[in-house]
């Protein structure tokens, strides 16, 4: 099992889905967490999770990703707890709805700034100190990211400029020996397209059909997304850097018949 005693993680989104299964299981083989959302009763319940689990307690950090001065409060709140950061979680993320056709520039730039955005304000105030540690970044995208959906024009769109973002960075920083990765994860069982627009019957039903969507026909659970984020930030990835990681059951690799 990959080994994070004593490393310092910020996991973002951690109040809920992927952000908060991730955490737990990160403090579960020895991490010290930071975890950071808007929600700050769904944060009590990761901490208390991540307590229940064998884990250190975690810093909470309730915070907007859209709010600069909130972003630069996750750093300054992290490194005057441990002093360092060794590995940074880009997961806070937000899917909406909508085609070329009914996107407005409103919502366009609501999903820019929460998926890309203030993931590139956190990792360019990360940056120095993982270069100090020798760390690593972890992104999560999506399977959009890799592959065109209708109807999630500007999530694609959003989550494409995260895989390029990874690519990028990693070549810029591989020299300084920070690693720098991707998980695409395809459908996982979350409140993601609920909050998406997804009424409960849509929702079942948008499961189902991932039966024929995912060529392992289901969808993944948010333990087998945090099990590939634990891998690539470990040191047993340590060749691994520009890598985007599908976590889909196949999802990258289908093509309608």
């Amino acid at each position: 099992m990959p080994n994070f005693k004593e490393k310092v993680i910020i996991v973002t989104g951690a109040s809920s889905g992927i952000g908060a299964a991730t955490a737990v299981h990160l403090s579960s083989l020895g991490g010290l967490l930071t975890i950071v959302g808007r929600n700050v009763e769904k944060l009590k319940e990761t901490a208390n999770n991540i307590v229940a689990a064998g884990g250190a307690p975690a810093l909470l950090v309730q915070a907007d990703m859209n709010k600069e001065s909130d972003v630069e409060r996750i750093l300054r709140e992290t490194l005057n707890a441990h002093g360092r950061i060794n590995v940074l979680v880009n997961n806070a993320g937000i899917q909406e709805m909508g085609s070329i056709e009914s996107t407005s520039l409103e919502q366009y730039d609501r999903l820019m700034q929460t998926n890309v955005r203030a993931l590139y304000q956190l990792t360019m105030l990360a940056t120095p100190e993982l270069i100090k540690t020798k760390g690593n970044i972890v992104n999560v995208s999506s399977v959009c990211g890799m592959r065109a959906f209708p109807n999630l024009l500007a999530y694609c769109m959003s989550k494409a400029a995260v895989d390029q973002f990874t690519s990028c960075v990693a070549l810029e920083l591989a020299a300084k020996g920070v690693r720098v990765n991707a998980v695409n994860p395809g459908v996982i069982v979350t409140e993601l397209q609920k909050r998406g627009g997804l009424d409960e019957a849509s929702y079942a039903k948008f499961l189902e059909r991932c039966n024929e969507t995912h060529a392992l026909g289901r969808p993944g659970d948010v333990q087998e997304v945090a099990a590939a984020i634990a891998f690539l930030a470990s040191d047993e990835a340590s060749f691994t850097t520009g890598m985007n990681f599908p976590v889909d059951g196949g999802r990258h690799v289908m093509c309608p018949r």
